[in-house]
């Protein structure tokens, strides 16, 4: 017995379903309705319509006055409607893709694009889609493409808006965007291909790989019927193509082990039916099987409902999604996502598997509005239910701040944090914290008014509290920590080294003298510290900044001895003189007595606080590391030396005198002789 298999993608496409449903509705209303053109490409449910009541006219000047006119699968141009608008009613059976076409080529017409339509030229569908602009270009496959651009050099250049046929092959359509990608300056492309022919002919291509023979089922108008049985000519031995249970020979395929079953978008189940009942005695499986899959390609869907879909297009302004029912489903590009800046490319891809949220269901066009944002805002809610039942930590971004606080964005849902729950101290305004993650706890939700309260400050003061509990377990004299400094006070700066708070004392920060901690440091500056001692009964901490490898004694040593000048800087006036450093942490005392050569009431009068002086090193206590300064001295020396240099004249003076006089002598002389 032959191994009879069904592909898993066959039969009516949702297009056809819907419109085939359509036309049995309007026969069933009692109307007087006729179908312009065939309603889809199968002779035999055109003529089961007909046998409904339904007459069938080929031009719009044919419809009888008042009648209802039922436009077919394929649409019209839209000269049709405009021609049928003054005769009667219009029933609408365009597939919902198709017309999502005529409104791109529309548009890219009156945004100043050239439209290009890939597709068979005489197709009906084609022939609607170029009749929706003025100026198509209706190209059959990428040859065409390539022969046009050649053409005329200007088409490389124009603004062209690429479409194709619902039913065409995958594999044309790349070959044509490819081409055009490579060629043309300013192209938009709009991948229009239906996915339920892309899945039909995968599906159909498979099963043909391992079967020893196949059968198409379809009329011989259905061009995607043609490609299918194409298609698997190309991978099985045997493929038989016909339209219905009469055409089947089952002598033919006797001796075959498998036998693969698929049927273009026009086929209706109950000739598909017929087909599997000559083909098996197994009827009543075949029958489950089939019904199942019917099950599913007439599933409902309603607002509000969560779905999952696969991604089978992505255009500028929309993201298409087979659902695997009879509805086309599609995400607009504003219900993906709240950030602006994301790409669409980087967030779906087709091919993709996305969960979406049902946010409007047309039935009469047979459409589904999808919101991939709003089910995100669903979870989101769970989440944070969750996250407040748990006491777990949430993160998000400040995205504004109020009087009262602050509002953080957690994957779309608003989260108002209070001012006092920011963490931050009172003077600091909240726009501090606007653009930034950070890291909450939510304490409440009231979802009825849309309400979620949550504290960052919770989550920072846990934090700490467990860094203070490793600092003070760890804690030990001489050790280094890198710190921020979190306040000043007049005697110190407070360093925050890990959710602990130590001091390092104003004498601590530098080896300089210094009047204030914000001559060395800043709030908010990152310092290396080390522990001069702590205690962990009272919680205190006292820190040091200076480098003690560097002894300021030292330093002076190696570089001053007694009677060396220095250029110091006057850091303290005191009754009984002025203290200067030398060198960082090293001071010396310049006594009142040796500020000046003269007496003086106070250092005062001759020198002020950050004034630089020469001074002449008189005194050096190594024991108690004292120095005594004085600028007396080095004005002493400078008149020591005027007095010396003045003698020196004078003596040189004396000389040129007498041996002037002694050669006035011998001038004399001369004169007198």
């Amino acid at each position: 017995m032959s191994r009879v298999t069904m592909a898993e993608h066959a039969g009516f496409c949702y297009g056809v379903k819907r419109a085939v449903e359509m036309a049995e509705q309007a026969a069933a209303s009692g109307k007087r309705c006729v179908m312009l053109g065939s309603l889809i490409h199968n002779d035999s449910v055109v003529r089961r319509l007909e046998s409904m009541g339904l007459t069938s006219v080929a031009r719009p000047e044919e419809v009888p006055e008042g009648a209802t006119v039922i436009i077919r699968s394929h649409g019209e141009p839209k000269a049709v409607y405009e021609a049928l608008s003054a005769r009667g009613e219009i029933l609408d059976a365009t597939c919902p893709n198709v017309s999502r076409i005529h409104k791109i080529v529309a548009e890219a017409e009156q945004a100043g694009r050239q439209p290009v339509i890939i597709g068979t030229p005489n197709h009906p569908e084609v022939t609607a889609i170029a009749g929706w602009c003025a100026h198509p270009v209706v190209l059959a496959d990428a040859e065409a493409l390539e022969k046009w651009l050649d053409e005329d050099s200007e088409n490389r250049k124009k603004p062209l808006t690429l479409v194709s046929q619902t039913t065409a092959t995958r594999k044309s359509w790349d070959l044509c965007v490819e081409k055009a990608k490579k060629e043309c300056t300013n192209l938009k492309v709009f991948d229009t291909i239906c996915s339920a022919t892309c899945k039909r002919q995968e599906a159909a291509q498979a099963l043909a790989a391992q079967s020893d023979a196949m059968i198409v089922i379809g009329d011989r108008k259905s061009s995607n019927t043609r490609r299918l049985a194409e298609l698997c000519a190309a991978l099985c031995p045997q493929v038989l193509w016909i339209e219905g249970a009469e055409d089947l020979e089952p002598s033919n395929l006797y001796g075959k082990a498998s036998i693969g079953i698929t049927a273009g978008a026009s086929t209706p189940g109950w000739i598909i039916k017929e087909v599997y009942d000559k083909m098996s005695d197994e009827t009543m499986e075949i029958e489950e099987s089939f019904a199942e899959m019917l099950e599913k390609s007439i599933k409902t869907l309603n607002t509000g409902e969560k779905v999952t879909g696969v991604v089978t297009g992505i255009t500028p302004t929309e993201i298409y999604v087979d659902l695997g029912t009879k509805h086309a489903g599609y995400i607009p590009v504003s219900e993906l996502t709240d950030d602006p800046t994301v790409k669409v490319e980087d967030l779906v891809h087709v091919g993709d598997e996305i969960e979406t949220y049902v946010m409007r269901v047309n039935d009469q066009e047979g459409v589904v509005t999808l919101s991939k944002k709003r089910l995100d805002t669903v979870k989101s809610w769970d989440d944070i239910e969750q996250a407040r039942e748990d006491h777990t930590t949430v993160e998000g971004v400040v995205t504004e701040e109020n009087k009262g606080g602050v509002v953080v964005s957690i994957k779309g849902v608003r989260v108002f944090v209070p001012a006092s729950q920011t963490g931050l101290p009172r003077e600091t305004p909240m726009s501090e914290l606007l653009k930034k993650h950070v890291r909450l706890r939510i304490t409440e939700v009231n979802r009825a008014r849309r309400r979620v309260v949550g504290s960052i400050r919770a989550v920072t003061a846990e934090e700490r509290a467990a860094k203070a509990a490793e600092v003070w377990e760890n804690i030990e004299e001489g050790k280094k920590y890198t710190g921020t400094v979190k306040s000043l006070t007049s005697y110190g700066a407070f360093v925050d080294i890990g959710g602990v708070d130590g001091m390092v004392h104003i004498s601590e920060l530098s080896w300089s003298r210094i009047k204030h901690p914000s001559e060395v440091v800043k709030v908010g500056d990152t310092v290396e510290v080390y522990v001069i001692s702590f205690d962990k009964e009272k919680k205190k901490i006292s820190l040091g900044m200076k480098d003690r490898s560097q002894d300021p004694w030292t330093v002076f040593t190696s570089k001053y001895s007694v009677g060396d000048t220095a250029n110091v800087k006057v850091v303290k006036l005191m009754t009984f003189g002025a203290f200067a450093e030398i060198v960082p942490g090293v001071d010396g005392l310049i006594h009142i007595s040796q500020i000046a050569d003269h007496r003086i009431d106070k250092p005062g009068d001759v020198l002020s606080e950050g004034q630089m002086v020469d001074v002449k090193i008189t005194d050096i206590d190594m024991d108690r590391k004292k120095v005594s300064l004085s600028i007396r001295a080095l004005l002493e020396d400078a008149q020591r030396s005027s007095a010396a240099a003045a003698d020196g004249a004078d003596t040189l003076v004396a000389t040129s005198d007498s041996e002037g006089t002694e050669v006035s002598g011998d001038f004399a002389g001369t004169d007198a002789e």
